[in-house]
């Protein structure tokens, strides 16, 4: 193999890539926090990233995922290519691969940060990849940056990641921000899951199978857990997901936090949404301070800075 192709296939083989929560042990997580918290306290250099360019390929909508991506790159000082509307606004219209797209936005830039709503979709584009690839979602498959902004959200507020009693409830059949926040949290010792949906919509059985030795219990009721708990990890019905709008209206409003499940709240406890919502959770609860959603979101910046500083410097 001549020099250059040896050269090229040893760096594709270090590429810090990040696609699923399997890639995150304990300490690369407690690694990145420290770096998020670095970043947010103004206490981490932010200028090493001059002149590097990310791209942001977006194939389902998003606002808070993208934007922060987005921010998070020009505060680390590199620039961004954006695709927000993939699927009409790439070659994809023409029916391009995504591996094919992949190889050519390669050539361009730095990193590139991928959401598609096929499962697995983010790790295809690594395989195909010669710059670091970093899932900002796939389908119901998983979003690993979320899991990473909620769990600095936790230790931030509540300051541990480990003996807590965490209630994931909603859609957690389709819901990839549950889904990675349960592995997550079960790389913590001592942590309980507390599961509330509807029979329909439990988590998967390669997500139950996975969290070894986690505490977890199953309910469709959320009212008798909620005085239990330490963190309400509230998601909404994705109408995206289901077949029908029949099958969605089965669902929507199953679930909804109110001020009187709020008062059974314990006081020391958070309330969390990786939004939107969409009625799961009544506004009047927004002025409670134990509502920690819209920090959640802010949180996001500092998350994305530390991961995108994590890949960028491999």
């Amino acid at each position: 193999m001549p020099e250059t192709l040896a050269a090229a296939a040893r760096a594709a083989a270090t590429l810090r890539h990040l696609t699923t929560p399997v890639e995150l042990p304990r300490h690369l997580i407690e690694e990145l926090l420290d770096r998020a918290l670095g970043f947010e306290l103004g206490e981490a250099d932010l200028q090493r990233r001059d002149g590097r360019l990310l791209a942001t390929l977006f194939y389902e909508p998003s606002t808070r995922t993208r934007f922060s991506f987005e921010a998070a790159m020009h505060r680390l000082g590199g620039q961004v290519l954006s695709a927000e509307n993939a699927v009409k606004a790439s070659s994809a219209a023409k029916g391009e691969s995504l591996e094919d797209a992949i190889r050519v936005i390669s050539g361009y830039v730095d990193a590139i940060v991928i959401r598609h709503p096929e499962i697995g979709a983010a790790a295809r584009a690594a395989q195909a990849a010669t710059v670091p690839v970093v899932n900002a979602g796939d389908g119901a498959g998983h979003h690993p940056t979320q899991a990473l902004l909620d769990l600095y959200t936790i230790r931030k507020e509540l300051g541990r990641l480990d003996r807590l009693r965490v209630g994931l409830v909603g859609d957690l059949r389709n819901g990839r921000t549950v889904r990675s926040l349960a592995l997550l949290l079960s790389r913590f010792p001592q942590n309980e899951l507390v599961l509330v949906s509807p029979p329909g919509l439990r988590m998967g059985d390669d997500i139950l199978e996975a969290l070894g030795e986690t505490a977890v219990d199953q309910t469709g009721e959320l009212d008798p857990v909620v005085c239990t708990l330490d963190v309400l990890y509230q998601t909404r019905i994705q109408a995206e997901r289901f077949e029908s709008a029949e099958a969605y209206e089965r669902y929507r409003g199953v679930y909804v936090v109110t001020p009187d499940i709020m008062r059974c709240l314990p006081e020391h406890a958070l309330l969390m949404h990786p939004l939107p919502r969409v009625g799961e959770i009544d506004p009047q609860v927004d002025s409670d301070p134990r509502a920690a959603y819209f920090r959640q979101t802010r949180n996001g910046l500092w998350a994305r800075m530390a991961v995108l500083d994590w890949v960028l410097g491999s």
